[in-house]
């Protein structure tokens, strides 16, 4: 890829703090490795899928306490993390197929799928594609609910570069990640700290793409009209002051209730919950409530 930054020798991966479980490796093709956590044992296997420009850090304060009754198993999507970084289409589909064949190698049954965000989406898209694979779904403040047009997608598009990731300020950061919480954590400095220093890994270009890239996978692949044709078990849960569903600039008649109903009645068995002083990035603001609610959805 021309212009590939080379700032230092290091890859991403190598730059990242070790995360809190140990990483598993799965190669799924000659150009992708998959990296994941595995822990616990239990009738259910969670799987977790993070969300735009995220990682496995994204479930850091939930995935212990879910692993002492379920098998959880926590993937970093490829071109993020510790996983491969590649040019990769990024689509809705292309990560459903990812999942669907982690599902397959790890032979894992009784599968739950855990997105967040744009991880939600994906969710959404392998169920919708592999139904026989997935069991339950729980989605926390899921992409795909809210819709757009063709003059929002231009408007989401070409704000959303890969020169404007790369040439974010330290400020632009720490703003961007202070859009994601009603109330931001004092333990989420650590991730903003990591995110600056990932700019200076090898592959750094190459994840950038992969966000941008995601970003119009979304938006190329709508799932809200075929919501319908979920008859899974499913919950979903918003934070209820989420900042970011819906978009204020594009939609400021809508609301995060709004959105959030409006998919979940299109769905054939689903639970619907919103959790107050919570904003987008909800199992790292309220994560014993996210506990709480997911425990109550699967019984456990």
């Amino acid at each position: 890829m021309p212009g590939l930054a080379q700032t230092t020798n290091l890859k991403m991966k190598n730059m990242l703090a070790p995360y809190p479980n140990q990483v598993s490796y799965l190669t799924l093709s000659d150009t992708i490795e998959l990296a994941y956590m595995d822990e616990g044992t239990g009738d259910e296997t969670l799987i977790f899928i993070h969300g735009l420009a995220s990682y496995n850090t994204a479930w850091e304060h939930v995935f212990g306490n879910l692993s002492k009754n379920y098998r959880c198993v926590a993937v970093d999507l490829p071109g993020y993390g510790r996983s491969s970084k590649g040019c990769y289409p990024s689509t809705m589909s292309f990560y459903a197929d990812i999942i669907a064949q982690m599902i397959k190698k790890l032979r894992l049954k009784n599968v739950v799928l855990v997105g967040h965000s744009m991880g939600g989406q994906i969710a959404i898209t392998t169920t919708l594609n592999y139904p026989e694979k997935v069991s339950k779904l729980v989605l926390l403040a899921p992409a795909g609910f809210e819709t757009f047009n063709e003059d929002d997608r231009k408007a989401i598009t070409s704000f959303y570069t890969v020169e404007s990731i790369l040439n974010a300020s330290d400020e632009q950061i720490r703003t961007n990640f202070k859009y994601n919480f009603y109330n931001m954590p004092a333990y989420i400095d650590k991730l903003i700290q990591e995110r600056i220093a990932m700019a200076e890994a090898s592959d750094f270009e190459l994840y950038c793409h992969s966000v941008v890239n995601g970003v119009h996978g979304m938006l190329d692949e709508p799932v809200f009209n075929r919501l319908k044709e979920i008859e899974k078990e499913s919950l979903v849960l918003y934070g209820a002051n989420d900042f970011l569903i819906p978009n204020k600039l594009l939609h400021p008649s809508l609301t995060t209730s709004s959105v959030g109903r409006s998919g979940a009645d299109q769905m054939q068995n689903c639970q619907l919950k919103f959790i107050d002083e919570c904003g987008h990035f909800m199992q790292l603001e309220k994560p014993a409530e996210v506990i709480s609610e997911i425990r109550h959805f699967l019984k456990n």
